[in-house]
């Protein structure tokens, strides 16, 4: 087990020296790529933005770099052999910002936000950008109008963020859409979606900012990369934050989630470890919400499909016959590629949690028979589902919780509490959450009726 320090470097030249507590191991992180250009995508982004007509502040840009720092810490650090007990490590970063003095007061926040995000220890620190990269963003010029657009939304290629993208679209909204640029599946869903739209909704001129940001193999000495990546949304949203710094005047971040997946109650305990998630917890927006008023952004981040289920989101979409086409290329499966290894191509696998949550919201939002995405497992009730392997897995765990929760349904009310603190939301909230967690489960509950699993 190895401490880690993670310090960002803007140009050979900057060389402060950083002071290594006992056992910390530093790995530079270097921002300047050829010809000056900001690496790790931020400066193609950037460029982008700016071609939009959209202007992002130095704070908003000093958002993007310290997300950068987590995204390499948290993909670049291997939890197998840099922890003492195979998952928690031990991370500081050293951040170079535009304006320390604003930023120092938002450490404590922070190391809150990754902790509970990754379930690591984490330590955040800031110094001044070198002079050279004081003020990389150009003046905004003069305009006599400015952007088209009227809102700015997440855009995963996931089914959620599509719903979000219809219903915004339907009613006249011109967004811009965020996107980070992952593996190929996410990337060609993404284009896909886009493009779909796009043939739809030819009255408006929407667009969509994306961001590639990757790092190499071998970036901190002695570690494998990692694989779990708990840390992607705090990157997603840093972009998106990014790019709502050059509207013109206030903000919302819209980042669609269902409700159940936003929650994440735990269906057995290992889910409160490495299979679990946090991405539209309300305990971690709220804290973005507290980070941006910190920090004198004028934005927010909201969840507005926080109260509903992925099935009600299905029924409830403004362009019904549009989602109906659509849907099949979006992409929500964990594992989209496993299917290779039965000499399959990229498509669903039809029986982890994900997939699980998409085909029950199709049957209870389209009803049973229109869900048109392929599916590795196609049929669920043909045979007993193995639950020592991976097809049976996730099925027996809804299974347990459906069935804990028809006994006593009023457990919904402590069990939203298992993934994360909910003392930002009221007790009208909070009895919504509960109400919402339980409908998912019924939702599952429905789809999973004769489906049997046995431990083979």
């Amino acid at each position: 087990m190895r401490r880690h320090v993670i310090i960002g470097r803007f140009g050979p030249t900057d060389r402060r020296r950083v002071r290594l507590g006992v056992g910390e191991m530093a790995t530079n992180l270097q921002f300047v790529a050829a010809r000056g250009k900001i690496a790790y995508g931020i400066g193609r982004a950037m460029s982008h933005l700016l071609r939009l007509g959209l202007y992002p502040t130095e704070i908003g840009l000093d958002i993007l770099v310290l997300a950068a720092h987590v995204h390499a810490a948290d993909t670049r650090i291997s939890r197998a052999s840099e922890s003492q007990d195979g998952w928690t490590r031990e991370i500081r970063l050293v951040v170079p910002v535009s304006d320390p003095d604003r930023w120092i007061p938002s450490s404590s926040l922070l190391v809150r936000m990754l902790n509970f995000l990754t379930g690591d220890r984490w330590s955040v620190g800031f110094r001044n950008r070198p002079r050279d990269f004081s003020s990389p963003i150009p003046l905004r010029p003069a305009q006599l109008f400015g952007p088209p657009f009227n809102t700015l939304s997440l855009f995963s290629g996931g089914l959620d963020s599509l719903i979000g993208a219809i219903d915004r679209l339907d009613i006249g909204l011109v967004p811009l859409f965020i996107s980070h640029a992952s593996d190929g599946a996410t990337s060609e869903a993404q284009n896909n979606l886009f493009d779909a739209l796009k043939q739809e909704y030819t009255d408006r001129d929407f667009k969509r900012l994306r961001l590639w940001m990757s790092f190499p193999d071998g970036l901190v000495d002695g570690s494998d990369s990692e694989s779990t990546t708990r840390a992607r949304s705090f990157l997603f949203f840093s972009f998106g934050i990014f790019a709502g710094s050059g509207f013109d005047d206030e903000f919302t971040l819209l980042a669609p989630e269902n409700g159940l997946i936003a929650l994440n109650v735990p269906l057995d305990p290992l889910r409160l470890g490495a299979l679990s998630t946090r991405t539209t917890h309300p305990f971690f927006t709220a804290r973005w919400n507290e980070l941006l008023t910190l920090i004198g952004i004028p934005g927010k981040v909201e969840n507005p499909y926080w109260n509903r289920t992925k099935g009600e989101m299905v029924a409830a979409c403004t362009n019904s016959d549009l989602l109906r086409r659509i849907a099949p290329i979006s992409l929500s499966c964990s594992s989209p590629s496993k299917g290779r290894w039965q000499g399959l191509g990229i498509q669903h696998c039809g029986n982890c949690l994900p997939c699980l949550i998409r085909r029950a919201a199709f049957e209870k939002g389209f009803g049973p028979g229109v869900d048109r995405t392929t599916y590795t497992l196609t049929n669920l009730t043909d045979r007993p589902l193995n639950t020592r392997q991976s097809e049976g897995q996730a099925v027996r765990s809804f299974q347990m919780t459906i069935q804990r929760l028809q006994d006593r349904p009023e457990l919904a009310r402590i069990l939203i509490h298992k993934p994360g603190p909910l003392s930002d939301e009221s007790p009208a909230r909070q009895d919504a959450l509960a109400a919402v967690f339980l409908r998912g489960i019924q939702e599952i509950g429905s789809f999973l009726e004769g489906v049997r699993t046995i431990p083979a």
